[in-house]
């Protein structure tokens, strides 16, 4: 296997063409190659990375891996929303899809390395003797959050060279000097298999989820109304309830899909300073022997907050916020840094 040759996941986007360049600029035999996931995902995205290959000079193939992505990711989303979860399909697709059918291709066409053009930064540090991931230096565009679950055998085959530009202006600007046809292209910003947001219309047509209605409840079990089904809702969620006559506005709190019922109450309520997460991934190190101070946060787009991590048995933890969090949603991942390193984390099964 050849040190110097790199696979490239390029989506067509800027990012991944950029990554591409500085890679080649560095010396390294780049192969360009886009995954064919979904429908939403290949729209226009293969043509565009097959340009800025042929603009580069690379080798550039496309691999079909829909139905690899259809069962870990498209019908895990399902799965998640009938248990009345919220799940973060990104973070299923990276480890389970993205780079495991890249270290696949990388061993075909004898890569060492895989590449993305993902805002964070992977190195080895010799103190650990482990590979450890650290946030990208353009902190508004940090995506270290969604790449927690990576396995250490993942980490030391992959590059993330955008992890060290400091702003997505200066990633254009790179891209414009080299007449890439990409260079001011938009970002994409919905899940790539749910291109126009519409989830619930997803679940009933792909995962075949029957809306059940039931029953609203307040937090002592009292009947204050009908929804539409639990998918219809989410935490923190307060328009659309069609609830009148409380003396307060009413906000979902969580959804019990044992009971099939919807619970509100007041915004105070959805305040918590404890949950437990499950399927936890270390990776700074293999186990933690003890208790430790972190910050933590508990969605992508939420801040980090001080917190005390517990480690449990079969894989879990239990995190303690200094100060209690907002609307933390079952499904959704908690993800522990130390600074710029990233800990681990695990996804939140109990609130």
């Amino acid at each position: 296997m050849k040190n110097n040759r790199v696979l490239v996941g390029m989506s067509g986007g800027v990012d991944s063409s950029t990554c591409a360049l500085l890679l080649q600029r560095a010396g390294y035999e780049v192969f360009g190659s886009t995954l064919d996931l979904c429908d939403g995902a290949a729209s226009g995205s293969i043509k565009d990375a097959k340009t800025v290959a042929q603009q580069l000079g690379i080798p550039f193939s496309a691999y079909t891996y829909r139905e690899a992505f259809e069962t870990y990711v498209m019908q895990h989303f399902v799965d998640s929303y009938q248990c009345g979860r919220t799940p973060n399909p990104c973070i299923e697709c990276n480890r389970n899809v993205k780079f495991e059918k890249m270290l696949e291709l990388a061993d075909r066409l004898d890569c060492h390395y895989v590449a993305t053009g993902h805002y964070a930064r992977v190195e080895y540090d010799e103190t650990r003797k482990r590979w450890i991931l650290k946030k990208g230096k353009n902190l508004a565009k940090d995506q270290s959050y969604v790449l927690y679950r990576l396995t250490q055998e993942q980490l030391s085959r992959t590059l993330m060279p955008l992890g060290e530009i400091e702003s997505k202006d200066k990633i254009r600007a790179i891209a414009e000097d080299a007449h890439l046809s990409t260079a001011q292209k938009k970002d994409s910003q919905d899940i790539c298999f749910i291109p126009d947001g519409d989830y619930v219309n997803f679940l009933q047509v792909f995962g075949h989820v029957e809306l059940k209605g039931g029953n609203f409840v307040d937090q002592d079990g009292n009947i204050l109304g009908q929804h539409k089904g639990l998918p219809c809702y989410t935490t923190g969620q307060r328009k659309g309830l069609g609830i009148g006559g409380s003396a307060y506005p009413l906000y979902v709190l969580k959804k019990d899909a044992e009971s099939n019922t919807v619970v509100l109450g007041p915004e105070e309520a959805l305040y918590t300073n404890r949950l437990l997460i499950e399927n936890v991934n270390w990776i700074a190190f293999a186990q933690p022997e003890a208790e430790f101070s972190c910050t933590a946060k508990i969605r992508y787009s939420h801040g980090e907050a001080d917190a005390v991590v517990h480690p449990l048995d079969n894989g879990r933890a239990e995190v303690l916020f200094d100060q209690p969090q907002r609307a933390a949603t079952a499904g959704q991942s908690v993800v522990l840094y130390d600074g710029e390193l990233v800990l681990g984390g695990g996804v939140i099964c109990e609130v």
